[in-house]
């Protein structure tokens, strides 16, 4: 269905906006909020652009981009705060990959219990 990378969603400090892919609007209401939340304060505590966007693995990946002549922007600021949502929202994350592994690519879910 899909190739290379998909946009889960992402926000500009520089337009001030949020975008979400409507492909995923199957997602709860209380998902969808805190992948807005998550997003826009990112992009204002550090400036930039964030991105959320699935590999062709079904990984979840941060992408950051920042203007040339954006003096606002830290780059060290930005992988150390990445790291940290990393660390804070690794079930939300996870349980965003299992959604797309199903969803998208097709997989079946086993449950993930890790008890083998």
């Amino acid at each position: 269905m899909y190739q290379d990378k998909v946009v889960l969603c992402g926000a500009s400090s520089y337009e001030q906006k949020y975008y979400f892919n409507q492909d995923f609007s199957s997602l709860p209401e209380q998902v969808k909020q805190e992948l807005q939340i998550m997003c826009v304060l990112f992009t204002e505590d550090v400036g930039g652009i964030l991105t959320l966007e699935f590999d062709e693995d079904g990984n979840l990946l941060f992408r950051t981009e920042a203007a040339e002549a954006d003096a606002r922007f830290d780059e060290i600021g930005s992988a150390l705060k990445i790291k940290e949502l990393q660390r804070e929202k690794k079930e939300l994350l996870t349980a965003l990959e299992t959604y797309y592994h199903v969803f998208f690519m097709g997989e079946d879910y086993d449950g993930g219990s890790g008890d083998e």
